[in-house]
């Protein structure tokens, strides 16, 4: 899409030598969103970048976005009118970003760069805003890194990219109150610059009229009940007690599968043989990828979600499950309380026992099941997208705001006499 000027016209100029009143026109601010992380498939970074390029320009008409994106998003990420979209062919999370952004775009007309994700690169001269999701690369590092060299400098770049994010960002955004508070905790100075924009969930994660979803998606699971576990194979997504979990509550069950949807890596592998040893290989399927509407089927169709994650940040999972209409099993640590907001069976993720005893309660406790799923619902309908974009756009008008007022104030401090006016006769 070619780039619209985005004039705006200010009222109240003086009048020319005519007597006829002058308008002054300048350009209206133009926000760049770094949104590489949308790709055809869906990522949860990705899910929240998208919400906001669908949201943000209809709630802004009076500002310009400038969408920077990955060479494999789809062609189009806004039709709005105040929208320009640019490719950008280095990763969003690496070191070209960190270090040569400025360099290796164009940014000399932006007015405000929004990093969606845990790091800001280095060099910018305008304002910034830094969307944190958590801080796990600072607190429990060693949950996310791979091991060997590669993890060693994994570690060293994000602590360095969320460090910088901290010290330097006009205003640090955090989709959970929970990560804000470990923000004020590890960098008190940053914490009067933190704002909440508490994360969402697609209004296309529904409850279906017909709830045989998982037969429909997986042939394998005809005539089955399952358990559900959804996101990408990690130590701290504590798949592993998941494992364990199911096979405590429903060894004298074989009706019941367990089913792990690993959107980002296969963690079947590590997985199968502690399966093997439970005796409930037979029952347990790894699903690397679905694409949405399977997922939301496979929501529908299931007993529970299952979600013992050591850490959060938000937990897409926890609210995608509850739209649906899918009771969750999900721990009691960082933002998964915030977000499932009394609506879920919340369990100690280190005891394997809890989170059996409460997977088995859902499972042979009607009432249970159905009271989990309409608070679910309840509480779903209360994490809309379009609430994450406007205080987003929120801190795009404060941040800019500031940004004219210190300029106004530069001007105030030049002397006066510094840059002399043409004496009136010299006007012809």
């Amino acid at each position: 899409m070619a780039e619209a000027s985005g004039n705006i016209a200010v009222p109240g100029a003086e009048p020319d030598i005519n007597g006829v009143a002058e308008r002054t026109v300048s350009p209206a601010p133009l926000i760049c969103i770094d949104c590489r992380y949308i790709r055809e498939r869906p990522s949860g970074i990705g899910e929240v970048v998208q919400a906001l390029v669908d949201h943000a320009p209809a709630l802004a008409p009076d500002l310009r976005f400038l969408l920077l994106k990955h060479p494999e998003a789809p062609a189009i990420l806004s039709g709005a009118p105040n929208v320009t979209e640019r490719t950008v062919t280095f990763a969003a999370n690496g070191p070209a970003t960190m270090w040569m952004m400025s360099r290796l775009t164009d940014l000399s007309q932006v007015d405000l760069f929004h990093a969606p994700s845990n790091i800001l690169p280095h060099g910018l001269t305008m304002p910034s805003i830094t969307t944190v999701h958590d801080v796990m690369w600072l607190k429990h590092p060693d949950w996310a890194a791979k091991p060997g060299l590669r993890g060693r400098i994994d570690r060293a770049f994000y602590r360095h990219g969320l460090r910088h994010a901290l010290n330097r960002s006009a205003r640090i955004a955090t989709v959970s109150q929970a990560t804000r508070d470990e923000i004020a905790t590890i960098d008190p100075a940053a914490a009067e610059r933190t704002c909440v924009t508490s994360s969402g969930v697609a209004s296309d994660f529904r409850r279906l009229a017909a709830q045989d979803g998982g037969s429909a998606t997986l042939p394998a699971l005809a005539g089955r009940r399952y358990i559900l576990t959804v996101g990408q194979y990690a130590p701290y997504k504590n798949h592993v007690a998941a494992l364990e979990a199911f096979a405590m509550a429903f060894r004298d069950d074989p009706g019941v599968a367990l089913v792990f949807v690993q959107r980002q890596g296969d963690g079947a592998a590590a997985l199968l043989p502690r399966a093997a040893a439970l005796g409930v290989a037979d029952r347990v399927l790894f699903i690397p990828h679905l694409d949405r509407e399977q997922l939301i089927m496979l929501y529908n169709g299931a007993l529970a979600l299952c979600h013992p994650s050591l850490y959060e940040g938000f937990g897409n999972p926890i609210a995608e499950a509850m739209a649906c209409g899918c009771p969750v099993v999900t721990s009691n640590v960082s933002a998964m309380p915030e977000v499932a907001g009394g609506a879920a069976l919340l369990i100690d993720p280190r005891d394997v026992a809890t989170i059996a005893t409460a997977l088995h309660r859902i499972a042979s406790e009607a009432g249970l099941g159905a009271a989990l799923r309409q608070r679910g619902l309840d509480r779903a309908a209360n994490l809309p997208w379009i609430r994450f974009a406007r205080a987003n756009v929120t801190l795009y008008r404060q941040v800019l705001a500031e940004q004219r007022e210190r300029e106004v104030d530069r001007t105030a401090m030049v002397p006066a006499g510094l840059f002399p006016q043409p004496a009136a006769s010299a006007i012809s």
